[in-house]
Formats: structure tokens, C-alpha cells, sequence
């Protein structure tokens, strides 16, 4: 069996850290691995629009600036497949028979779904799409025949429900469909990074995210003004590193080679943690840190980027062949489940001969 992966973002706004440290740095190791022999990369506005459906602007105007973020980081499109989730009209097709399978009480019952509905202040007034939303995965992930999904462990819900979809079709139609398995996040810093301001979640609305694409200055002050420990008050004070985001991004990005370069007097990550703790370090003096470890990983991702958007055209037939592959796989897998499931009436020579037969 081939190794595969399905893994995407929703184009609601431009990539920030948060998605680099939790799956785009990781796609570009898997890319350059080897180890897999095909890995798609969705542009999820199908998915977007289940709750931006009275803002499609919104949707329409990140697609690109998504594909820039993914090209500047080091996705190769010569070693992944970039596609655009509309495209490739199969899905929604295959997600309508998978609504055959699956309860609405199980939807419901989703704790991920559940998460999402109380956060977006749905309350009674969810639209059916959104709560779709786990069935509408599955077809993504089940139409390419992905054996491996990377997730944060908040994801961990939608994939026991794409494997529950899978054996029930399995069990009734014969042994088509992939079941996939999950990889999280080495790191545990990396499963979510927390805002500048300490709160659980980067957003846009809560302007508390640093921007891949974010110039120099912007992330100089975002981290400068970061939530630290708010007892912390003197250079004497013991601090505290729960809950302190600067450590939770040092944790996510530094490295032993950044202590060479930027602050030598310190071994590693844990003999700062230990000086911090104990008192007589300033916060200042580690922003000033994890400003040059940031700008010494996000500086070049700029640049690329930059580079990427002044050939716009390029990136524009980049997804569109992206696209136009992703459509013949899934495609391919749509052939075979409605071959399964005996609808297949035009490609069927038998079904002329069932009905003389009767």
C-alpha cells in the first residue's frame, strides 16, 4: 500500500506561527523525508465558507496568500500536491454519500465540533454545514486513500469519526476505502501555540498572532509587548514559566545553536529556565532573545515569500495543476465507491443484463 498524506489550512487570513510550528515546518520534513510516496496539501475554502458563507471575500482573498505562506516555507510543488478544496467538486459528492452513514446525534456529540460551535457563539443557529464539517474531512481525507493525517491532538476527534466512516463503508460495500492513521506533533509546545497574550489561541480578530509574512519591526514589537508573568516584576523576582508565553515560543523555536549564536552565557534552553525560576533574570533580556531567534527563522520565509508573490502568475498555475491532479485521484476513488455501492449504472455492462434477468 502506498503512503500518503492529506493534511491542509483554511484560507480565512494570512499563516502565522502558529501554523508553522504545528504542521508547516513539519510538511517540509515529510516532503523531504521520502518516505511517503504522495502528500496533498488543501486549501480548505469549501470548509472556510461553512462559516464565512455571508463573507465569501474573505475566503476568496487568502487563497493565495496561503499558497504564498506554504511556497515560502519550503513546500516544493514538485514534491507535493497544492489543490484548492472547491476544485475538485468529487468531494462534496462523496461527502453526501458519507452522510448516509453517520447519525446526526453523532455529529453532535463530536467534542471537536462541539468546541467550534461554543466558540463561534452558534448556540441553536448552527448551520448544517458546519456541523458537516467532520463528514465533509472525512471525504477529503478517505477521496485520496491517506494512510497518514497530521493533527494537533484537538483534531484527534475528526479522525475517529473519518475511521468510523470508513469501517462502516468498508463493512458494507467491500474493502475500498483507506482507514488513516494519525501523527501529532513532536514537540507538545507545538500543538498550539498560544497568542502574544497569553491567550490559548492565535486570532485575527484578537490581533495576538505573529504572521509568517510579518516584517521585521512588526515582530520586534509583538514580541517585546508578549505576556510573560505578571508577579515577574522585579529582575530579583523568582518567575514562573507556566502560562509564560515567551518560554512556550522558546520551547516551540529555540535551539542549542541560538544560544551559541545570541546568548552564550546560557548552555541551553533549560539553563535559562533555571535562571528564570530562581530570580535575577529579566523578562526584557529574554524577549530580546526570542526576537533574534524569530527573526533569524521568520527572516528568510519573508523574503521567499516575497519573492513567490511578485511571480503571482506562477503561484496561480501552480494551484490550478494542483488542482486538476487532485481531481483525477479523488476521481478515481469516486469510481470505485460507486462501483461498490452498485450506482454505476453507465459503466456497469451488467446492469442491463440484472433487469433482463428479473
Amino acid at each position: 500500500m502506498k503512503k500518503v498524506i492529506l493534511t491542509g489550512d483554511r484560507p480565512t487570513g494570512r499563516l502565522h506561527i502558529g501554523h508553522y510550528v504545528g504542521s508547516l515546518r513539519r510538511r517540509v520534513e515529510l516532503q523531504n523525508s521520502g518516505e511517503f510516496d504522495n502528500i496533498y496539501i488543501m486549501i480548505a475554502d469549501a470548509q472556510a465558507l461553512t462559516d464565512n458563507f455571508e463573507n465569501p471575500g474573505k475566503v476568496r482573498s487568502n487563497i493565495l496568500e496561503v499558497a504564498l505562506d506554504y511556497l515560502a516555507c519550503g513546500l516544493d510543488p514538485e514534491k507535493v500536491t497544492l489543490f484548492i478544496q472547491s476544485a475538485v467538486p468529487e468531494l462534496t459528492e462523496i461527502t453526501f454519500y458519507y452522510m448516509n452513514l453517520v447519525t446526526l446525534s453523532r455529529l453532535q456529540r463530536n467534542p471537536t465540533v462541539k468546541a467550534e460551535i461554543q466558540m463561534r457563539g452558534f448556540e441553536t443557529s448552527i448551520p448544517v454545514g458546519f456541523v458537516n464539517y467532520p463528514i465533509s474531512q472525512a471525504s477529503d481525507i478517505t477521496a485520496f486513500k491517506a494512510t497518514v493525517v497530521p493533527v494537533g491532538e484537538d483534531q484527534l476527534p475528526m479522525i475517529e469519526q473519518t475511521r468510523e466512516i470508513v469501517r462502516k463503508f468498508n463493512s458494507i460495500y467491500g474493502d475500498v476505502l483507506v482507514e488513516p492513521d494519525v501523527m501529532l506533533p513532536s514537540n507538545s509546545a507545538c500543538c498550539r501555540l498560544p497568542g502574544t497574550d497569553g491567550k490559548a489561541k492565535m486570532s485575527k480578530s484578537l490581533g495576538n498572532c505573529i504572521y509568517l509574512s510579518d516584517e521585521a519591526e512588526d515582530i520586534r514589537k509583538k514580541v517585546m509587548s508578549m505576556y510573560t508573568d505578571p508577579d515577574h516584576i522585579k529582575v530579583s523576582d523568582p518567575g514562573k514559566l507556566e502560562g509564560n508565553t515567551v518560554f512556550t515560543y522558546l520551547d516551540a523555536f529555540a535551539t542549542d545553536e541560538h544560544f551559541a549564536k545570541y546568548l552564550p552565557e546560557y548552555e541551553n534552553l533549560q539553563a535559562l529556565k533555571d535562571h528564570y525560576t530562581r530570580g535575577g533574570l529579566g523578562d526584557v533580556k529574554v524577549k530580546k532573545f526570542l526576537n533574534n531567534v524569530l527573526q533569524e527563522t521568520l527572516g528568510p520565509i519573508r523574503e521567499r515569500r516575497k519573492q513567490y508573490a511578485e511571480n503571482i502568475e506562477w503561484v496561480y498555475e501552480v494551484l490550478k495543476k494542483g488542482s486538476d491532479e487532485a481531481r483525477k485521484v479523488a476521481g478515481a476513488t469516486l469510481d470505485e465507491m460507486k462501483a461498490a455501492m452498485k450506482i454505476n449504472y453507465f459503466e456497469d455492462a451488467d446492469f442491463l443484463k440484472d433487469f433482463s434477468n428479473k
